[in-house]
């Protein structure tokens, strides 16, 4: 009953920063309760909405649930039981079979089953019933009677619920833990956070979430052998895009993204995230015939074992301008459109279809849909592909050239497509992770420099003020540092690595405030490492005290080859 009250109150703790707006990513606590905790809205089966009127839930073990201010059990459920809520003239209700009394709450409620998993009834994922780890928040929208399905768990079970499905386990190990990784980095740096309820959402839309019934053996393994590891960028963690198939040459982030804050297109440079061919003197693929020659053939990439490493679509000229007319009216929305079109415009007859301008990989950043009517510019690679859709679907990428086919008079007769790739094509491509790991027998750390420029790996940043932080990693290499971003005048940092007590003297490094500390000699390359932040206020050689003010310090490890 010990370990169910430990798990309880860490359960309680989540809530606390839940509530309260805060979202512990960053691997920072209590000595012995250090939770990283991600809260994940749960969409429907078809993934089209996280609002909700009424959720019922199950433990596989007996169940908790409590209420979120004061954390107290409300009421105690044994396994398989239902736990049915609806919201009502804006209240969250619960009213269990075997009990009288309605519990009612504006806020909502927490259910939690400390030796076993919830699951969501008539909710599949791949096609089996949804099982999760952690805890569930069921919580009011912004809408009177509209209710949110939060699952709160810590970060390392979340992203055992990801990598086994974004990437299957016979894409190798090595590639499954460059897919942690970059997995890792997403999740505590997405590109983009919608609302305050949640930090991402269990589709495509974030990452791919389906929980604890859907995880493997190997996908497992690849998160715990690269536990706390992120990918970094001049101290920084870097956004690690990824998708599926670049189709052999990945693109500059700026070329296929807006600004989410300023919408501003193209957006400003990310230097990690730069256009890289997998082969080696491949030319730039941003003149039309360069592009048209690389993707109407099938040259030597990483990427070639993808179904859609190369693909065509064929229209005729009446298909595709039914299609146009109704998707750009959609896209105008976007405001990717110019001039906007809207549903009663006259598009009149296609007369053409110019790129006017291309990113390194030939993916298409601007181009002109030229009517009898007039012309209309499309920006961005996503509002390209949902324009030329083709039985309802659209491109798999905007890595794509047009050749349009005429009869005797000029006029356009069909259009064929000649693409490479599927997804945006940015970051990490997923299919050349794996032709790398198991082809060309790279590591994890190999393939994640080859696809973000410039990045080393590094433990998650901490923050230590007046609590002992722990964090455990297997080490990528048997070389690393300390890296204390600002050492705000502490003279001393005790830590403990694999047991031992280290004291490094900070007084050294005078009036310069970033320090770097080698703990080499300390690590154990290929096994489970802890180390232990000791607070200065726990530390008898050191005169500052961290437990004063807001004094904190930042600092992580990074790795060195």
């Amino acid at each position: 009953m010990g370990n169910k009250i430990t798990k309880l109150f860490l359960i309680c703790i989540s809530l606390m920063l839940l509530f309260f707006g805060i979202t512990s990513v960053n691997a920072k606590s209590d000595a012995d309760n250090k939770q990283s905790i991600i809260r994940v809205g749960i969409m429907d089966n078809n993934f089209k909405t996280l609002e909700k009127q009424s959720v019922t839930l199950f433990g596989t073990s007996t169940c908790y649930v409590c209420d979120p201010d004061t954390r107290k059990v409300i009421t105690k459920v044994d396994s398989d039981v239902e736990i049915p809520f609806v919201i009502n003239q804006g209240l969250i209700e619960l009213k269990m079979d075997d009990c009288d009394e309605i519990y009612k709450s504006t806020k909502g409620f927490v259910v939690c089953c400390p030796d076993g998993y919830i699951g969501v009834k008539n909710l599949k994922r791949r096609g089996k019933q949804a099982l999760y780890r952690g805890a569930f928040s069921i919580q009011k929208n912004t809408k009177p009677n509209v209710m949110y399905l939060i699952n709160i768990i810590d970060l390392e079970d979340y992203l055992k619920g990801v990598v086994s499905n974004e990437m299957p386990e016979f894409f190798g190990l090595e590639a499954l833990k460059a897919q942690a990784i970059a997995a890792r980095n997403y999740a505590i740096m997405p590109r983009t956070r919608v609302s305050k309820a949640y930090d991402v959402v269990d589709s495509v839309a974030s990452q791919v979430y389906f929980g604890y019934n859907t995880e493997t053996p190997t996908g497992n393994k690849a998160v715990e052998e690269t536990e706390n590891i992120i990918a970094m960028y001049n101290h920084n963690p870097i956004l690690a895009l990824y998708s599926s198939c670049a189709g052999g040459y990945t693109e500059n982030y700026s070329y296929a993204f807006s600004d989410p804050d300023t919408k501003q297109f193209p957006a400003p440079l990310k230097p990690y995230l730069l256009a890289k061919p997998d082969i080696q003197n491949t030319k730039a693929l941003n003149r039309e015939e360069v592009a048209y020659e690389y993707y109407s053939t099938t040259p030597n990439s990483y990427d070639m074992k993808s179904r859609y490493y190369r693909w065509t679509r064929e229209w005729t000229r009446e298909e595709l301008e039914k299609n146009l007319k109704q998707n750009l009216a959609k896209q105008s929305k976007t405001g990717f459109v110019k001039p906007e079109f809207y549903d009663n415009s006259n598009f009149g007859t296609l007369k053409g279809i110019k790129v006017v301008r291309r990113g390194n990989s030939g993916k298409i950043i601007y181009l002109d849909i030229v009517t009898s009517e007039g012309k209309y510019r499309v920006a961005k690679e996503l509002v390209i592909r949902r324009l030329f859709t083709k039985d309802g679907k659209a491109l798999p990428s905007a890595n794509v050239v047009f050749k349009c086919d005429t009869d005797s008079f000029e006029n356009i007769t069909t259009i064929k497509a000649y693409g490479g790739g599927f997804g945006h094509g940015v970051g990490m491509s997923q299919y050349g992770a794996s032709y790398m790991a198991k082809e060309l027998k790279k590591n994890f750390v190999e393939i994640l420099e080859h696809y973000y420029t410039g990045i080393y790996l590094g433990t998650i940043p901490v923050e230590v003020d007046k609590s002992v932080v722990e964090q455990k990693f297997y080490p990528p290499s048997d070389k690393a540092i300390i890296y204390i971003e600002d050492r705000k005048g502490l003279n001393a940092l005790q830590v403990v690595i694999n047991g031992k007590v280290c004291n490094f003297d900070l007084s050294k490094f005078m009036n310069i405030q970033r320090c770097e500390l080698d703990i080499s000699s300390y690590l154990r390359k290929g096994k489970e490492n802890k180390i232990v932040y000791i607070p200065a206020c726990q530390n008898r050689l050191v005169t500052t005290d961290l437990s004063k003010g807001d004094m904190k310090i930042k600092l992580y490890i990074k790795f060195l080859h």
